[in-house]
């Protein structure tokens, strides 16, 4: 038959074969900002050294550092400014000795530059007193009773009992050897400056079954031997500005009546207080 002319036509289906590519990720992203921050962050730092002196770059340095506590017990213990000892193997160095508070902002020049040679000053005298404690087991003895912090005030050099050595005598404020060579030892790193000295005395607490409680007396006599015992040393009677005593309401310790609350602060004061 000659075919027939109604047949529905062929019909050819030709697939595409599509190669699938993965989708672009953000990840380029971040590390192109991640970059760009970095670039940005490197030249400030150059710039920042090239236009600052080597006291400016020292004064920035140390606002970063943080605050130094040198004592041989964790504060809320027996200890008072959460460091730790460098003259115990038992605890932590910490060095530098941080921004210190009041000072953190300035815009004059001058002021800035008062800032720097006091915080420098107040690192060589933590320095200085620190290195004692490499002469002679003695003297590492003695500074076992001794932590230091920057405040508001200035210096604080906290002078405490232990259990095994205190201060006074019992209930008194007759020195004893110990804080003898103690106010020596002071006195001769002190000599390194010409800023005024003040001294706070503080004890521990009594019995409220007392019916007189001698803290505050004891406290006040306690500082004025301290005072005494430091001109003595050859501190100048003429850079004492205060002399306080504070009984037991600034305890060191979580128990307010804990020997370690027992202590004379000699607080080397700003050159603006």
């Amino acid at each position: 038959m000659a075919g027939q002319t109604n047949a529905a036509p062929a019909l050819i289906k030709r697939k595409r074969h599509v190669v699938a590519v993965g989708r672009h990720g953000g990840a380029w992203k971040i590390a192109y900002a991640d970059f760009v921050t970095a670039m940005m962050a490197f030249f400030m730092l150059m710039w920042l050294i090239n236009a600052t002196t080597d006291d400016q770059r020292k004064g920035i340095a140390d606002y970063f550092n943080p605050t130094v506590h040198i004592t041989n017990v964790v504060s809320g213990g027996d200890g008072v400014l959460a460091g730790s000892s460098v003259f115990k193997d038992k605890t932590l160095a910490q060095t530098g000795i941080g921004q210190i508070s009041g000072f953190a902002a300035t815009s004059d020049g001058t002021d800035t530059q008062a800032v720097v040679d006091q915080t420098a000053q107040y690192a060589e005298l933590q320095s200085a007193l620190q290195g004692k404690g490499g002469e002679s087991q003695t003297m590492e003895r003695l500074l076992s009773h001794v932590v230091t912090q920057v405040t508001d005030e200035g210096l604080v050099i906290d002078v405490f009992d232990t259990a095994e050595s205190p201060l006074f005598d019992p209930e008194t404020a007759q020195p004893t050897q110990t804080l003898a060579a103690l106010s020596a030892l002071l006195a001769d790193v002190l000599a390194m400056t010409t800023n005024g000295v003040a001294v706070d005395g503080h004890v521990r607490s009594y019995p409220v079954v007392l019916v007189k409680n001698p803290g505050w007396d004891l406290s006040a006599e306690r500082a004025q031997a301290m005072r005494l015992l430091l001109q003595n040393a050859g501190l100048d009677q003429g850079r004492i500005a205060r002399i306080s005593g504070h009984a037991d309401r600034k305890p060191s310790t979580a128990n307010p009546m804990a020997v370690r609350n027992n202590r004379i602060e000699v607080i080397l004061l700003r050159r603006d207080r």
